[in-house]
Order: C-alpha cells, then structure tokens, then sequence
C-alpha cells in the first residue's frame, strides 16, 4: 500500500534536503507512482531539442526536473510545518501540525 502524499499541485514547498536545499517554489505537479514532484524554478536540467513546429529554432532548454517528496517541507505562511489529516465533517482535510490550521 502506498503512502499518501501530503503535498499538492500549488502549494509553496521548500527543499530541506540535496543540491538545492534551501529554495522554495510552487508545486507545478506531483508525480505520485515515484513520490516526486516538479518545483518552479528548482532543480533546472538542460534539455537539447530537436527543431519542430512548436520550437522551430531548436536549442537548448532549462527546464525542471523532479524532486523526491521526502526532501520537500510545506511551507505556510512561510513557516515549514508537517501535514496532517483528519475528518472534518464528511471531509479528510489536510491541517498544519505546527498551528493546526486547516491548509487549502
């Protein structure tokens, strides 16, 4: 059984942990099957890409690449927290452990 992921597509995340410990940037996606996700500005590669309709020059391309979830804190309100879940109503919703507020 797999564990649940408690970071999600827009939420403001900092590494804590490898090359780029330090920096923070929005979630642009979650890749759940590898508990990883895409940070904004984070962990840039340089792709080479062949020339097509869509970039007819071609080049070299920064774009980022995947970061495991374990080296990623969520940030609220700029203070790094863990994620909790509980039932509220019908709802499991996620809540901040360090303030217990309940996160969007």
């Amino acid at each position: 059984m797999k564990a649940k992921i408690k970071i999600k597509k827009g939420d403001i995340v900092k590494v804590v942990a490898g090359n780029y410990k330090g920096q923070q940037g929005n979630v642009l996606s979650v890749i759940i099957d590898d508990n990883k996700a895409l940070i904004e500005g984070v962990n840039l590669v340089h792709r080479h890409t062949k020339p097509s309709a869509s970039n007819p020059q071609g080049g070299i391309v920064k774009k980022e690449a995947p970061i495991h979830i374990s080296n990623l804190v969520l940030l609220q309100n700029g203070i790094a927290t863990k994620v909790g879940r509980k039932l509220e109503g019908n709802k499991i919703v996620r809540y901040s452990k360090k303030s217990g507020e309940v996160i969007k």
